[in-house]
């Protein structure tokens, strides 16, 4: 099936911040994901990551709101659904029957005053769309899904939030997102606040999982290691926009915007020499006062007049099927080049490219 399974256009989001006042956190995004591809967005805290990836759920908070564009969905029965005009009904058997979201922070996201089986028995019982979920069927879901993730249900579904460690929530909360298998599934910074042995296995396990349901996953992550591991395609984003996009060696090997570039070099390589890492000057622009033209044109080198000018458009620098195009909001992206040998990039960009490429 060649059509996405999720199109954006031109979506803008807002939040409030006074009675006739708001800022723009995203803006102008256009964005096709197809069936079985994972896409990781990428950037610098404040960007817009995660408001972009509530927005696709329409899980924005009450001061948050999408000003315009478009969200359409191919639901499960192949019919497309524009999100933005589901009503609230519509909305809550979309959610986790459609599309799921593993939110930030696995400590703050389960009601401490429930037991993960009763959060299983909510969810199942409140987002299915039609069938009845009695208790038995319930535990056997919950059971199944538990091990799948490693977990002992017996001891997880009798337990509250705080009786589990990090990890162990961790992957309930993913078992949580897939209870009803949704064909997309967003993952907000999955290994936050976790150690390296605990962010292996849930990055195994993501692996496995796909390949077991076969999900479509937004990962969304500042970590360029695991982007390049999870991901078949990136998106950086900058100050709200979406400003280079292409799949994983097109971004991981050779990047066309300055900004993406610059986090890379940023980060230290896992294998080759050690050079000395080089941060991005300045910072990123307040939403309240937004650069004319290119927002990063104050911290990049390449910077001139026509970007102080212009807003520049993503340009398509190659053309693939399935949206694996690699393209770049930049004028002098033929200048940009990275700093350090293709070698010592990071992980294994190579060995999990997408074979759609």
């Amino acid at each position: 099936m060649t059509d996405p399974i999720l199109s954006v256009r031109d979506l803008a989001i807002a939040y409030r911040t006074g009675r006739k006042e708001s800022v723009t956190a995203v803006s102008g995004v256009d964005l096709d994901l197809y069936e079985g591809q994972s896409l990781a967005l990428v950037g610098e805290s404040g960007c817009g990551k995660t408001t972009l990836g509530l927005g696709l759920l329409r899980l924005l908070p009450g001061l948050g709101e999408i000003t315009s564009g478009s969200l359409t969905y191919r639901l499960k029965d192949g019919r497309r659904a524009d999100l933005l005009k589901m009503k609230k009904e519509q909305l809550r058997r979309f959610r986790w029957n459609e599309a799921a979201m593993v939110f930030q922070g696995a400590m703050n996201a389960f009601n401490p005053v429930i037991k993960i089986g009763d959060h299983f028995a909510d969810t199942l019982r409140d987002h299915s769309d039609g069938k009845k979920w009695t208790k038995a069927a319930v535990e056997a879901r919950a059971g199944e899904l538990l091990e799948t993730v490693r977990l002992d249900p017996d001891r997880v579904l009798q337990s509250y939030p705080h009786e589990l460690s990090g990890g162990m929530k961790q992957r309930a909360l993913i078992a949580l997102a897939i209870a009803l298998d949704p064909q997309v599934l967003v993952l907000d910074e999955p290994t936050t606040a976790l150690d390296l042995l605990t962010q292996r296995s849930i990055v195994q396990q993501l692996h496995e999982l796909r390949k077991k349901f076969g999900f479509t996953m937004v990962f969304i992550t500042h970590d360029l290691g695991l982007a390049a591991e999870l991901a078949d395609r990136v998106a950086t984003m900058y100050a709200g926009r979406i400003i280079e996009t292409g799949s994983s060696r097109d971004i991981f090997y050779g990047p066309k915007h300055p900004y993406t570039a610059g986090l890379i070099n940023a980060v230290m390589p896992v294998k080759g020499a050690r050079p000395a890492l080089e941060s991005i000057p300045g910072y990123p622009p307040s939403l309240k006062a937004m650069p004319e033209g290119c927002a990063f044109n104050p911290r990049c080198a390449f910077a001139t007049a026509e970007c102080k000018r212009d807003r520049v458009p993503l340009e398509l620098l190659t053309d693939r099927s399935l949206a694996m195009h690699h393209a770049v909001a930049c004028l002098h992206h033929d200048q940009v080049r990275l700093q350090r040998p293709a070698h010592g990039q990071l992980a294994s960009v190579a060995e999990s490219e997408n074979a759609n490429v």
